[in-house]
């Protein structure tokens, strides 16, 4: 009898730790996930985050218009 009771004690163990997995300690932020914040080709980010044009974009652009090349 006390056979039995051993293994139902076991089974119940064993069972119960398969049927209540615990949930991950960190959970995401959110749904969608930010991959690349960039501002393109030619230009560069500030610290407050604000785009600019490099040097080498600003001088293309005036040559394309044809102020100065």
């Amino acid at each position: 009898m006390i056979k039995l009771f051993a293994v139902a004690f076991a089974f119940v163990l064993a069972s119960s730790a398969q049927a209540m997995p615990l949930a991950p300690l960190q959970q995401p932020d959110g749904i969608v996930m930010q991959v690349r914040e960039a501002c393109g080709p030619g230009m560069r980010r500030t610290a407050n985050g604000a785009c600019l044009r490099t040097p080498a974009r600003r001088s293309a652009s005036r040559c394309a218009r044809g102020v100065t090349c």
